[in-house]
């Protein structure tokens, strides 16, 4: 059975260019700031987001685990396959990052990367709250919604001319293996490269993107 429009979207999310999301961010507090932050430099949906703890980040080797989602405040399994994988990071979205587990409150290799206070760290913070604060900061940059961030970072992969392979690749699909295996796999260096110039242009765009200011900003 299929349910009706479950699968049709009636508005179609934005996509921001560079000076929107830096509008957009300046009104963001942290650790919604991060959120935006990390949803529009790995493309991840909102659910995939708050669902990081602080053990799935590999200092040593730059990388990101993306193992599990948060739906209605409940922890399930990604949505495809293809999105439960090991993401690498440029060094300054790794600094970024380091900067907010500083200032967090919860920071523990089993605490939630976005542990909110209100439930003094069992769970982090709801799709609902976000979209909230997403809400009242997106005046300076424009309606939008918390998928417009995936949507803009296909958008700006495309503007720093990664090629449709390494998008698709990016993007964790699950609807384009066919396209991958034509295609074959993507070389991990090519992957790293796009990833590190989208990451760039999210923390250039991103005000007090610097380790120390983020863990002021946050206190």
């Amino acid at each position: 059975m299929r349910i009706q429009r479950a699968s049709k979207r009636t508005k179609q999310p934005r996509n921001l260019t560079v000076d929107e999301f830096q509008r957009f961010a300046q009104n963001l507090g942290e650790p919604f700031r991060i959120v935006a932050v990390l949803c529009v430099c790995f493309g991840l949906r909102i659910s995939e987001c708050l669902g990081l703890k602080w053990c799935d980040v590999d200092w040593l080797r730059s990388t990101l685990r993306i193992e599990r989602s948060i739906i209605a405040q409940k922890v399930d399994e990604t949505k495809t396959d293809e999105s439960r994988k090991e993401l690498r990071m440029d060094e300054s979205l790794l600094e970024f990052l380091k900067g907010w587990r500083q200032a967090a409150q919860f920071s523990l290799p089993q605490d939630w990367v976005f542990a909110s206070p209100v439930q003094l760290g069992r769970l982090p913070w709801s799709y609902d709250q976000i979209w909230r604060v997403y809400q009242k900061a997106a005046s300076a940059a424009g309606r939008l919604g918390a998928h417009s961030l995936r949507h803009t970072y296909r958008s700006w992969l495309d503007s720093v001319g990664t090629s449709l392979a390494v998008r698709q690749k990016l993007m964790q699909h699950a609807d384009i293996r066919t396209t991958m295996n034509i295609y074959g796999d993507v070389v991990t260096d090519e992957m790293r490269e796009a990833q590190g110039k989208v990451g760039r242009l999210a923390v250039l765009a991103s005000p007090g993107s610097g380790s120390q200011r983020i863990a002021r900003s946050a206190k």
